[in-house]
């Protein structure tokens, strides 16, 4: 019994992908459970906001809001994100795609448009990063975030039936809800003396965020099979925005070090471009865009976590040699 949790503790994330999408196709293909899953689908698309609402809200509440101080790194990594996200918009509109090309485009918008991931930090932390730029850089992030998707979405899905202002307020309220009202509210938490109770139960409890992340990676990967299962296309095409992601993210990584190589801080600025936050990703673009452009970071989510363990292996590899 033990060994069963501890397995379950240590595998954790790779256990919560593969139920989601087990689950998925145990309620897809045994017909005496249509009924439950017309009943509990709209259950999960609801209560999917609320869990990466709450990761947010938990992991801010354990921040030191004081030594959120931006530097150089930050701007060049935010701007490197903002001109790219222009760039695949821009191809968009100019060249007015559509069908599968407009698919794929969104795929690999989805992973860039993105925030940086909550577990960047934790990640940079152990690959011998700065656990404080990483967090003001999460935080940066999901404004930058806040801003470029209700921009961007209504320009290249016009079919919202919304003027572009409407489209953005709705986009902009719902974005806000989940990246931006939580960091306001863990300060609220953090600092006001009637909510101390539950602060200091947050703090106390371990993993937390990290257990709701893996909750609701469990829905995102039972809704990205979900889409592909119901995709009107071929396995190639499948296969082109899978390894259009896996180019991006090692693109992303690269650039992200390249980046922080000019200030000596290659570590931070790569998890910080090359790490994203592919449960919100998910959510936007099955939300607001096609839904088959899911798949794009629904397979970021493998790649990014190779090349983290790949890396984690790489700095403890060093560090026992150095010893």
């Amino acid at each position: 019994m033990k060994k069963s949790i501890q397995f379950l503790k240590d595998w954790t994330l790779p256990v919560s992908i593969a139920t989601g999408a087990v689950l998925y196709l145990l309620f897809a293909f045994i017909p005496a459970l249509d009924n439950a899953s017309g009943i509990l689908a709209p259950v999960f698309e609801a209560i999917l906001p609320l869990f990466m609402f709450l990761v947010l809200y938990v992991t801010f509440c354990k921040v030191d809001y004081h030594k959120l101080i931006p530097v150089k790194w930050h701007l060049w990594v935010g701007l490197f994100q903002i001109v790219s996200v222009i760039v695949i918009v821009g191809w968009i509109m100019y060249f007015h795609a559509t069908g599968k090309a407009l698919i794929l485009l969104e795929a690999i918008l989805t992973c860039i448009i993105g925030p940086c991931a909550s577990a960047a930090a934790v990640v940079t932390q152990k690959i011998g990063g700065d656990l404080t730029e990483m967090v003001t850089y999460t935080f940066i992030s999901n404004f930058i975030c806040a801003i470029l998707i209700p921009v961007c979405f209504p320009l290249i899905e016009t079919n919202m039936g919304l003027t572009f202002t409407g489209a953005f307020l709705l986009i902009l309220n719902k974005v806000s809800l989940v990246l931006i009202v939580p960091m306001i509210l863990a300060y609220i938490t953090k600092h006001w003396h009637l909510l101390r109770p539950l602060y200091r139960w947050i703090i106390n409890v371990n993993d937390l965020s990290y257990y709701l992340w893996c909750a609701s990676l469990l829905i995102v990967s039972g809704t990205t099979v979900k889409n592909i299962v119901h995709a009107n296309v071929g396995v190639s095409f499948l296969l082109l925005i899978a390894i259009s992601s896996l180019v991006l993210c090692l693109l992303q990584f690269t650039a992200g070090k390249s980046i922080g190589a000019f200030f000596h801080n290659a570590v931070n600025s790569g998890q910080a471009l090359g790490q994203k936050n592919t449960t919100f990703a998910i959510w936007i673009a099955n939300t607001y865009l096609n839904p088959l452009s899911t798949v794009g970071p629904g397979c970021y989510i493998l790649w990014q976590n190779i090349i983290n363990s790949v890396e984690i292996w790489h700095y403890s590899k060093s560090n026992k040699r150095t010893n």
